[in-house]
């Protein structure tokens, strides 16, 4: 398997991937939410990685620009979503082997933060910790029962506990119905 950059000639199979990993109606949401933010100037720059196995893409994952609002020091910031995996092919490591790509290409980048709203016993595998107790809010509220649902990863040394303040997504994700885990 490889990972790579996806392409806009590869845009048919992010959306088939981005449709199949979910339920039908949240499939439909998602793959209108990507498409979206892949229009969005306001996203950028963005990392759109394609899990490629034998010609077939397996999986999917985007981050998209961020920004933390009312810190102090400025920092490069992005929002991990969505992370999606073909059915078939969930539970072989995939979804980590894109989340470690990604994750690798932002901090050679120079991007500071990473956010997420996802499942909290799954990222903090990859580095991840609730954000809210750290000083970060999110774009929107979230429910007292998800918390832990927002989690930063600090990708140098030192941003943690030096900033702080309200998350600023893109245009696209700036909707309250994306921010319920």
């Amino acid at each position: 398997m490889t990972i790579r950059e996806a392409k806009e000639s590869d845009l048919a199979a992010v959306l088939h991937v981005e449709g199949q990993a979910f339920s039908e109606q949240q499939g439909v949401e998602i793959v209108a939410l990507v498409k979206e933010l892949l229009r969005d100037p306001s996203a950028l720059p963005l990392l759109s990685l394609l899990a490629i196995d034998e010609g077939r893409a397996l999986g999917h994952i985007l981050f998209t620009r961020a920004e933390v609002a009312g810190s102090q020091q400025s920092v490069a910031a992005a929002l991990l979503a969505p992370l999606a995996v073909l059915p078939d092919a969930q539970s072989r490591g995939i979804g980590g082997q894109l989340i470690r790509e990604g994750l690798r290409r932002l901090s050679e980048a120079g991007v500071d933060l990473v956010f997420v709203l996802g499942h909290p016993g799954y990222y903090p595998r990859y580095g991840f910790q609730p954000a809210g107790t750290l000083g970060f809010e999110a774009p929107y509220p979230i429910p007292e029962s998800a918390t832990d649902a927002w989690m930063v990863r600090e990708m140098h040394s030192g941003v943690i506990g030096s900033v702080a303040g309200k998350v600023v997504c893109a245009d696209a994700l700036d909707h309250p119905e994306h921010w319920r885990e």
